[in-house]
């Protein structure tokens, strides 16, 4: 796993580069959970690998802090993204998903 901060990239760039890659899935946060609407699946802990970490922070706001997750399926060929904020505005996570994710919303 690699863990990039992307102050040249935008986070739209950065998607569009994943997606070619084919990250083509849109994942959302949930806290013990991956949520995929388009297949109509979750992913727990357990299912899923955290392939990248891009993170962007904002020049002027704390509030522009975002995080980039590609992810891909232990039991599928699953491939997508999951945008999250970080630092005071991450989500409340359980410890499975921290630990998973390699998550830590103080950097």
């Amino acid at each position: 796993m690699s863990t990039i901060n992307s102050s040249q990239k935008t986070l739209s760039g950065v998607m569009a580069d994943f997606r070619e890659k084919g990250y083509i899935e849109d994942f959302n946060l949930q806290p013990d959970k991956l949520v995929c609407n388009s297949l109509e699946r979750t992913y727990h802990p357990n299912e899923f690998e955290v392939d990248h970490i891009h993170r962007f922070e904002g020049a002027s706001s704390a509030d522009d802090n975002s995080i980039l997750f590609a992810i891909s399926s232990k039991k599928d060929d699953t491939k997508g993204l999951l945008v999250d904020a970080y630092g005071a505005y991450a989500d409340p996570l359980t410890t499975d998903m921290v630990k998973r994710l390699n998550y830590r919303p103080e950097d």
